[in-house]
C-alpha cells in the first residue's frame, strides 16, 4: 500500500463518489469504539505530525486504538504531495510545512476545526475513493445539522456551498465556495491527516495561497454564512456524524 495519499479528480471510469457507500463502518461488531480526543487552546503543527506518526504506527502494530483527534491551530499553511509553488501567493506571510498528505496548499488557524482521522481501513473496507466519500459525508452530514447543504464535486475533493446570492462566474455558474476540505495519507492502511471544516477563522488567510491549487472559487465558513456557530457546537455536530458514517466512538 502507498503510504502517500493523491486527492486529485478520479480516473475517467472511476465509479462517482456519490455512487459510493456512505457508511463506512467497521467490519466486525466486536471493533471498540474509535477514541474521540479534543485539543485545549492551539496545536502546534510539528508536533501534532510526530504525534500523528506515532499513533499511526501504535495502530498498526495493535498497541492502540483508532482515534480522531479534534484540534485548531495557529495560523500556518500546508503543502500537500501535489502542491505546486507558484500556488503559495504570500510566502512570508505564515510558517509553511511540508505535511505529507494528499493534495495541494491548505490554510489552518484559529476558528477552523482540523479534526485528525486515525482509522484502520483493514478493519473497515481497504478502499481510498470510498473513504474519501465517507469524509466527505460525514462532513455533509455535519453541515445539514445547521440546515447548510454541504455537496461534493466529482472534479475536486472537499465540500462546497452554492452562494445563489453571489454573482454567477464567468463562465455562467452560480458561485461556490468551499467550507471544509480533506487531506489524507495512509500507511499499511491506517489513515492520518483528515479534515478541516471553516466555522470561524479569518477568511483573508486564505489569500496567501490558491486553495487546493483552485482559483476559480471562493472559501466559506459557517459564520460567512450568517450563523453564529462556534466550534463547541461544531464539535457535538461532528460527533453525531461521526457515528452515523464510521460507527462508535468513545470520548
Amino acid at each position: 500500500m502507498t503510504d502517500k495519499i493523491s486527492t486529485t479528480a478520479p480516473a475517467r471510469n472511476a465509479i462517482a463518489r456519490d455512487a459510493l457507500a456512505a457508511r463506512f463502518l467497521p467490519i466486525s461488531t466486536d471493533n471498540p469504539p474509535v477514541e474521540w480526543r479534543v485539543a485545549e487552546g492551539l496545536t502546534d503543527y510539528e508536533e501534532a505530525l510526530a504525534f500523528m506518526e506515532a499513533r499511526v504506527q501504535a495502530i498498526r502494530e495493535g498497541t492502540a486504538g483508532e482515534l480522531v483527534w479534534l484540534v485548531e491551530h495557529p495560523p500556518l499553511y500546508t503543502a500537500g504531495t501535489s502542491a505546486n509553488s507558484a500556488d503559495l501567493l504570500s510566502p512570508d506571510r505564515f510558517p509553511v510545512y511540508n505535511a505529507g498528505r494528499g493534495g495541494e496548499y491548505t490554510y489552518h488557524g484559529p476558528g477552523q476545526r482540523v479534526a485528525y482521522v486515525m482509522l484502520d481501513l483493514k478493519r473497515r473496507r481497504e478502499d481510498v475513493r470510498a473513504f474519501v466519500a465517507a469524509l466527505e459525508q460525514w462532513i455533509i452530514e455535519t453541515l445539514a445539522e445547521f440546515n447548510i447543504k454541504g455537496e461534493r464535486r466529482e472534479d475536486r475533493v472537499g465540500v462546497w456551498v452554492v452562494r445563489p446570492e453571489k454573482p454567477r462566474l464567468a463562465n455562467g455558474e452560480l458561485c461556490e465556495d468551499k467550507i471544509a476540505a480533506i487531506g489524507i495519507r495512509l500507511r499499511r492502511w491506517v489513515s492520518f491527516h483528515g479534515i478541516a471544516i471553516n466555522v470561524e477563522p479569518d477568511l483573508s488567510h486564505f489569500g496567501g495561497i490558491v486553495p487546493c491549487g483552485i482559483s476559480d472559487y471562493g472559501v466559506t465558513s459557517l459564520v460567512d454564512l450568517g450563523l453564529p456557530v462556534t466550534i463547541g457546537d461544531l464539535d457535538v455536530a461532528l460527533g453525531k456524524a461521526f457515528e452515523n458514517v464510521f460507527g462508535p466512538r468513545q470520548s
